[in-house]
């Protein structure tokens, strides 16, 4: 089995999507923030799209404050624009996590293609990095987006999970976790900090965290939904409970 302790970031954008749906501050994100990181998140991540459909700015100001004051990372997913790279520069996220994004989308769809897309993609990942914050690149986990990524000088790769979990409710997605598998090696061969992300449940993040090479799980959509249910800390506390028991003997590094 698979040795080394993983990080949980908990993606509290979809707190935000229930307080937009009718406006006002309740439910608030910070609090969401909070909690989870009480619970026992190593981290948090915010997805703040270009349509603030979830996640605004009001709120990167108030959990970047919140990040700082507990010493813990905040991970900013954002589109590759220029309105997100001057946000990123002014509040100096720990991490950035470069996303593909389409307003019609309902979540997003895949990863990023930066290997179609590299002229684009690497000025940025060099202003990031220049400015001290850390740079991932959420892609397919596919060979050649795994080598542009270590080419144009991102310091992670998050792997969309999205078809593993697919194909696992199926009871299938052999294929989609040996991608998984290939994908990690790959990357961590090449220097690459190994996260992964999307869609992950209490059923079928046990396969993901059990890849050696896997640094860090974002997972906030089931999280948040199992909250209703069960509360924010319980559902944090059950999957960090599942990610131990895929990685025994884990101790942070």
């Amino acid at each position: 089995m698979a040795q080394g302790f993983v990080r949980l970031g908990v993606n509290i954008d979809h707190v935000a999507t229930v307080r937009n749906a009718r406006g006002g501050r309740h439910p608030d994100p910070l609090r969401a923030a909070e909690l989870a990181l009480a619970a026992g998140a190593d981290g948090i991540t915010a997805h703040l799209r270009e349509d603030r459909r979830h996640i605004g700015d009001a709120d990167i100001d108030a959990l970047s404050e919140l990040c700082r004051t507990r010493g813990k990372p905040l991970n900013l997913e954002m589109a590759v624009t220029d309105e997100m790279l001057a946000i990123a520069l002014a509040h100096r996220p720990h991490a950035a996590c470069l996303v593909p994004e389409r307003r019609e989308e309902v979540t997003t769809e895949g990863g990023l293609d930066v290997a179609r897309h590299h002229l684009v993609v690497a000025p940025v990942v060099r202003r990031l990095r220049d400015a001290g914050i850390r740079v991932s690149l959420f892609i397919d986990p596919d060979p050649v987006q795994v080598a542009v990524a270590e080419a144009i000088g991102a310091q992670v790769i998050e792997l969309h999970t999205g078809a593993w979990c697919e194909a696992a409710r199926e009871g299938a997605g052999q294929a989609e976790l040996e991608a998984l598998r290939r994908a990690a090696s790959d990357g961590a061969g090449r220097g690459l900090e190994i996260h992964a992300g999307h869609g992950l449940d209490y059923e079928t993040v046990g396969a993901v965290a059990a890849l050696p090479e896997v640094r860090e799980l974002n997972i906030g959509h089931f999280l948040i939904g199992e909250a209703i249910f069960t509360g924010l800390e319980s559902a944090i506390r059950g999957m960090r409970e599942r990610i131990d028991a895929a990685r025994p003997l884990g101790s942070a590094s």
